[in-house]
């Protein structure tokens, strides 16, 4: 008997849901037949195939598009030609674009269902309040559906038990291993003054004001955004530099090289760049927001709610040094509980028993 076939549907395959996709669906090609169906957007590798086990299938969906448009109609059908072609005996819907559109086109009743928001689009601050309820009110119908909603944190389910009861989470992970082949020739610099640096789009969910207001307070020290994106213009302190996009091997070894991991985000899911900054025992201050709350605490990192929080914590890490044993301790939950190989294994578990069921 043949392995079972898993379909990913993914609109937003970039970042960090384009990390958890790799780890996701290369882990699980070893048990199952993975299928991942996808749109890319700017900041998606441009050799992204070479990310994928070789044994892990790509269908590129020509009609995903991030905003709401006419194009969503033709997504939705070529989502079930897609399906129609694999045969999938999981359907795993992705983001908010696929996690609307995959839970009408298949109801979950042949094939069992699962939808992982990475971030719901409700909680986003970049936009106005209709927008806001239309997308409450689409997740909250769409949450009526035979599909079970699985979150990448404790905090996101948390949100999710307030839709539907049809509720999982399983934590984001990061390969461990992977990254400890890149970084075993890198060799780490010893800065005489700690660097601080964030990863990602430069957009209004990581909030790059914020990000700029902490750097003119301290001029004297070196801020790096390893990342780009339509709101650069933001980041006008003479002491930022904008290193772009790079591939993940070159942002692990740059962030390797770094201090301290500055996390300014409005509203998050779980980022996998905050995970990683914690393996390479990088000092985290973070925005008290879900995702990032549900990872750091007192023993591990920093949460902040405003700009004199991380004022006083970074003036606290200058003056000070950086805590040993928080870095340890960012280490080891990692290794513990937020790697891909534990993640993996939570999802083919869910799958497993979905299989059993059905």
């Amino acid at each position: 008997m043949g392995k079972k076939r898993v379909l990913f549907f993914v609109e937003a395959m970039g970042g960090g849901v384009f990390t958890y996709i790799t780890n996701l669906a290369n882990g699980l090609s070893n048990d199952f037949d993975v299928y991942v169906a996808y749109a890319t957007r700017p900041q998606t590798p441009k050799n992204y195939k070479e990310y994928f086990n070789k044994n892990v299938h790509l269908i590129k969906v020509k009609n995903f598009r991030r905003k709401i448009s006419f194009k969503d109609v033709k997504a939705f059908f070529e989502m079930k030609k897609i399906c129609r072609l694999v045969k999938p005996d999981i359907i795993h819907l992705h983001s908010s674009k696929a996690g609307i559109l995959g839970r009408w086109a298949f109801n979950g009743g042949m094939i069992p269902s699962f939808y992982t928001p990475h971030g719901y689009s409700f909680l986003m601050t970049n936009i106005g309040s209709k927008k806001l309820k239309l997308y409450r009110t689409l997740e909250r119908i769409s949450a009526n559906r035979n599909c079970t909603t699985i979150s990448c944190s404790s905090g996101e389910n948390e949100e999710t038990k307030k839709i539907t009861n049809k509720a999982l989470y399983v934590d984001n992970g990061i390969n461990i291993e992977k990254i400890d082949k890149v970084i075993e020739h890198t060799e780490k610099k010893k800065n005489k003054k700690p660097v601080i640096f964030t990863i990602g789009r430069i957009s209004l969910q990581k909030d790059p004001v914020l990000f700029n207001r902490i750097a003119e307070y301290f001029k004297n020290l070196r801020f790096v955004w390893i990342g780009d994106g339509k709101l650069r213009s933001k980041l006008t302190s003479p002491n930022i530099e904008i290193i772009g996009w790079k591939n993940e091997r070159e942002v692990l070894k740059l962030a390797n090289c770094y201090d301290v991991f500055l996390l300014t985000s409005k509203w998050e899911g779980l980022p996998m760049s905050l995970l990683e900054a914690m393996y390479l025992k990088k000092i985290c201050v973070a925005s008290n927001v879900i995702g990032n709350n549900n990872v750091i605490n007192g023993n591990n990192g920093f949460l902040c709610n405003n700009l004199d929080d991380y004022i006083n914590v970074i003036t606290k890490l200058v003056d000070n040094g950086i805590p040993d044993e928080l870095l340890e301790n960012a280490k080891n939950d990692i290794v513990q509980h937020y790697n891909s190989n534990v993640m993996t294994e939570k999802y083919a578990e869910i799958y497993r028993k979905a299989l059993d069921k059905k």
